[in-house]
């Protein structure tokens, strides 16, 4: 994207396309090399065969990084936590269920006295406990972009929408005006059902997973939240009245589809999110 505001800034016209779509319109292709691609992308602009993509904004870009950041230095937290006891279950030594405060404390019990797991488990423990406080400050960071943002404050109105939630969709969709329907974010996401029709045939299949995989994420997540722990709501009403007909996997889902359109529409209105008012008309 960085290309497409540098070429858009020299006044040139620019058009971010589809990968998805093009990588299917080129597949018809029975010799691949980039001269042939080249000549495929520019016959798919003549003809108005693509579809269009955002270019996002730097802020959205920049929140985005922060994000990611985060999510790395959680996920290398968490490798080197099960590292550290998959290590010590080779020798018998089980770690269990315990706290991340004590789990330092309980790694250097089991491996007490043994001098060869006590060489491998230190590098690992230090490198957790780094690991740790970049994370923590990263918490907080997030927590202060989600505080000084008047979008993010708004969002954070619905119960099970936290900050990483709400910087994720604010920084996704970047600006509300470009869907014409709050119910066009539902699918935008990947949330609805696929669809597979000839004939008399018709079957309809699971999610699309179109669209930013993150932004589902961070959905869905939302969706479990206010199932399980959210504070009383009408849209929590909604989803465990759903649950009971459809079973509470289809229920997640289509909560956080719904979820995805009333956070759109509270944004596009200026509104808080009402827990007693349903949101009537999402469109």
């Amino acid at each position: 994207q960085w290309l497409h505001r540098g070429l858009s800034e020299a006044g040139q016209p620019v058009v971010l396309m589809e990968t998805r779509q093009v990588k299917g319109a080129l597949k018809a292709m029975p010799i691949k090399t980039d001269r042939r691609d080249a000549e495929g992308i520019a016959r798919l602009l003549h003809l108005g065969w693509f579809r269009p993509v955002y270019c996002k904004s730097v802020s959205a870009q920049e929140v985005r990084a922060v994000l990611g950041a985060r999510k790395a230095v959680q996920q290398g937290f968490i490798t080197l936590e099960m590292s550290l006891r998959g290590l010590l279950r080779n020798f018998g030594l089980k770690v269990g269920a315990i706290s991340r405060g004590r789990f330092e404390q309980r790694i250097r019990e089991l491996a007490a006295g043994n001098p060869m797991l006590e060489a491998a488990t230190e590098p690992m423990l230090r490198a957790r406990s780094a690991l740790r406080r970049e994370l923590a400050g990263l918490e907080r960071h997030v927590r202060q972009l989600s505080q000084e943002d008047p979008v993010c404050r708004r969002l954070m109105s619905m119960p099970g929408i936290g900050a990483v939630v709400a910087l994720t969709y604010r920084s996704a969709i970047d600006d509300p005006a470009r869907f014409a329907s709050s119910k066009k974010v539902g699918p935008w996401v990947g949330l609805t059902p696929s669809r597979n029709q000839s004939g008399e045939r018709d079957v309809s299949g699971g999610i699309t997973k179109a669209g930013d995989v993150n932004l589902r994420r961070a959905l869905c997540q939302a969706a479990t939240v206010m199932m399980h722990r959210g504070r009383a709501s009408w849209l929590r009403t909604w989803a465990a009245k759903l649950a009971r007909r459809r079973g509470p996997k289809r229920a997640m889902v289509a909560l956080a589809r719904r979820i995805a359109v009333i956070l759109h529409r509270m944004w596009k209105d200026d509104a808080d999110f009402r827990l007693d008012i349903p949101v009537l008309h999402a469109d």
